[in-house]
């Protein structure tokens, strides 16, 4: 008798932004906050590489493409947009493909801004737009790099999701299309 199991599927997501220029100054939104008085990030969006990060792993785990693939810079109704904004959406897009999220974890990389004090406050307008557990931890990189030399941010998220439909809990792995020669 074989067990029809249905197994979780991870995905990992890493966003980068440079800081903006001094000459162009744009606000931080990082981790679904504002940071009043910090240098912002450049980007299409509105920069949040945490948020960013979140629903590129939503994507990965679920393998129905990435972060360009749904909020480009070729789609112009995204520039500027929040990082909660998208988060939201890509969690709405998770769910539309048969999957359900377990929890995302992200880990940014910065000398700046001190996250500690707002970490609960982060993690629960990540986690309400995910509609899902979203844990965000922080560090540095000891002056290493480009995060080392304040240029900029980084993040990397891992997202664990499950399929709820029996198509999708049924689905075979990617692999090579019919006819196609094993490499």
């Amino acid at each position: 008798m074989a067990l029809n199991m249905v197994l979780p599927r991870t995905g990992v997501g890493i966003d980068v932004h440079a800081f903006a220029p001094e000459n162009d100054p744009q606000p931080l939104w990082l981790g679904g906050l504002f940071w009043p008085g910090e240098q912002g990030l450049s980007g299409h969006s509105d920069g949040d590489c945490v948020a960013h990060a979140a629903a590129d792993a939503l994507f990965s785990a679920c393998g129905i493409g990435d972060l360009g693939t749904h909020f480009g810079t070729d789609r112009p109704e995204f520039a500027g947009a929040s990082g909660v904004k998208l988060l939201g959406e890509a969690a709405r897009i998770v769910r539309e493909a048969g999957f359900e999220i377990g929890n995302v974890a992200v880990q940014f990389v910065a000398n700046r801004p001190k996250f500690g004090p707002r970490r609960e406050e982060s993690q629960r307008v990540l986690s309400e737009a995910a509609g899902a557990p979203v844990s965000v931890t922080a560090t540095t990189s000891d002056g290493l790099g480009f995060t080392g030399r304040s240029e900029g941010i980084s993040a990397v998220a891992t997202a664990l999701v499950y399929p709820v439909s029996a198509n999708e809990a049924s689905a075979p792995e990617p692999g090579p299309a019919k006819g196609a020669p094993h490499a």
